[in-house]
């Protein structure tokens, strides 16, 4: 049996008194785009955080099949386990080399490397190119989550997780960012993917976990939710 990529075990988390996200079990393969759906409140932003450390709790992660439970945020960054949170995080008084170069902090890349990384964000995302010197808070919506996603890459993810990336942007623009995440995973990028826009996500991914009230309710391939119906089922189950 091959080695998943990321596997999570009875991972939970809470703020304060209110568990968000109860014990909760998936993987992610090598390779593979993994969507989570569910409604506003579901524990969908707290099932990434928790993976990450940013909010810890109970359970078992195993990356590659190394249990990385106990290691902090900026560590498991390290082994390549990045994460675009939801409102992109970006330092909008700095410019877009300027925030593309922190991606790179953490990797130890020589200068080669980085100018490497740099390039092939600059494939995905020509805009940023052509914006290189800009303020990050001048950018537009779509400009700005593309330079988000832009940072991770140059962290050299080995698996990408991301927060509602389509949020807040025009149907075209939210398109387009899916369509360069399809991309990276068919480049071999692993990626778990947090996504409101159904439909979208359901194209890129192989398999869907549906996320209800803090737990999965349900997990199956893509290609049997046929309807924003199907979905309704499942996030009253």
């Amino acid at each position: 049996m091959t080695t998943p990529l990321l596997e999570i075990r009875e991972l939970s988390a809470r703020y304060g008194h209110v568990e968000a996200l109860k014990p909760t079990s998936l993987t992610v393969a090598e390779g593979e785009l993994v969507t989570i759906l569910g409604p506003n409140g579901a524990g969908k932003s707290t099932l990434l955080r928790a993976v990450t450390r940013l909010t810890p709790g109970p359970g078992a992660i195993l990356f590659k099949g190394r249990d990385v439970s106990a290691l902090p945020t900026h560590k498991l960054s390290e082994l390549g386990i990045i994460l675009v949170q939801e409102g992109r995080g970006l330092f909008g008084e700095m410019s877009v080399r300027e925030n593309l170069i922190l991606g790179a902090y953490n990797t130890g890349g020589n200068a080669a490397e980085i100018a490497a990384r740099l390039e092939k964000v600059f494939t995905l995302f020509p805009r940023l190119k052509e914006r290189l010197d800009q303020k990050a808070a001048l950018m537009s919506g779509g400009e700005q989550q593309m330079l988000a996603i832009g940072r991770a890459m140059m962290a050299d993810p080995k698996l990408l997780m991301l927060d509602e990336p389509s949020l807040g942007l025009a149907p075209r623009v939210a398109a387009e960012i899916l369509e360069t995440l399809g991309e990276l995973n068919r480049q071999g990028l692993g990626i778990l993917l947090v996504e409101q826009k159904a439909p979208l996500a359901l194209r890129l991914a192989r398999r869907v976990y549906v996320l209800s009230l803090g737990r999965i309710v349900a997990e199956l391939p893509s290609h049997e939710i046929k309807s924003h119906h199907d979905l309704t089922h499942y996030y009253l189950h």
